[in-house]
């Protein structure tokens, strides 16, 4: 499966725009990851941009999140450590993170709320006026990104990334997808 048939089959499942932003900032900051540490670019930001593609059905059951998109992904043929990684981001499931591909989408998820919130909170409203600096005071205050597990942003320790390099990567990641994600 391509970016292309990725992102029409992400939209027929998602509706809402907020949603499928933050799936193509994953994408993004996956792909990023992937570059990194020398893994396959194109499957980890499959991975991705398709982790939450069971959002909308499953919101209000949080126990079936990521399971559900797991199983959608294998229908479609996905491999399986793309399937593994989507299925393990939710760790309601209790499954252990194996892969580099599984904990660096772990990690990534509520990093790219966080991002968001801090551009949005600027006045410009965009990537470009934030940096990691930033980004770690505002981790620090809890009422801020409430939605940003931060000990789930602090796994990226086990990717053997700090916080600043792991926040570092992400937010030139989305920085270079700023049009795209019309921030």
């Amino acid at each position: 499966m391509n970016r292309e048939e990725a992102l029409q089959i992400l939209k027929q499942n998602l509706r809402n725009r907020n949603l499928v932003n933050h799936c193509i900032a994953t994408e993004v900051v996956m792909k990023r990851l992937a570059q990194h540490f020398g893994e396959d670019e194109a499957k980890w930001a499959l991975a991705g941009l398709l982790h939450d593609i069971d959002y909308e059905e499953t919101k209000d059951d949080p126990e079936r999140h990521s399971a559900v998109g797991a199983e959608m992904l294998e229908q479609m043929g996905l491999p399986q450590d793309i399937v593994y990684a989507v299925k393990v981001h939710n760790e309601r499931h209790g499954l252990p993170r194996l892969s580099l591909m599984d904990k660096a989408l772990y990690a990534t998820d509520p990093t790219t709320g966080l991002i968001v919130a801090g551009a949005l909170i600027k006045p410009e409203k965009k990537l470009s006026a934030i940096d990691v600096d930033f980004l770690i005071k505002r981790m620090k205050e809890k009422s801020f990104a409430r939605g940003a597990n931060r000990d789930q942003i602090r796994s990226c320790e086990e990717l053997g990334l700090s916080l600043e390099e792991f926040l570092g990567l992400s937010l030139e990641a989305m920085q270079g997808a700023a049009d795209e994600l019309g921030l």
